[in-house]
């Protein structure tokens, strides 16, 4: 099985690096644009959209129009339209997770201590792809 990380869904703590691009001062981001446009939630907003493009990609991958995943899904049409349009905010993360359920995805959670290094732990979404 390989494993494959889609990012951290934790705000890291870097120095702000400001380069100038010509006249446009250029700021490198966080890893998480959700933390970088102060949303209150950053981490679970990255979740979230990182579960939805899972869900997109299984629906893609089973050839299923927005209907029929939506009937698989339980829900109406429009409801998988505006989640893969990333207009997320009426799902939550538990939802989406079994929606991908639904999709015929396995979701496993992994809990582990979290290194000495950081005080607190992150949250981190990965999709595991067999051969």
């Amino acid at each position: 099985m390989i494993s494959k990380a889609k990012g951290d869904m934790t705000k890291r703590k870097t120095s702000v690096a400001t380069k100038t691009l010509g006249d446009v001062p250029v700021t490198r981001g966080s890893g998480n644009v959700y933390a970088d446009l102060g949303f209150a939630n950053p981490a679970e907003e990255l979740a979230k959209a990182q579960l939805a493009l899972m869900i997109d990609q299984a629906i893609q991958e089973r050839g299923l129009t927005q209907r029929a995943a939506a009937t698989l899904m339980g829900v109406d049409q429009p409801k998988v339209s505006h989640m893969l349009h990333g207009r997320l905010g009426g799902f939550s993360t538990q939802r989406l997770m079994e929606f991908l359920m639904a999709l015929g995805r396995d979701v496993e959670i992994v809990v582990r201590q979290a290194p000495r290094s950081r005080k607190r732990g992150r949250l981190r979404i990965a999709a595991a792809f067999s051969k």
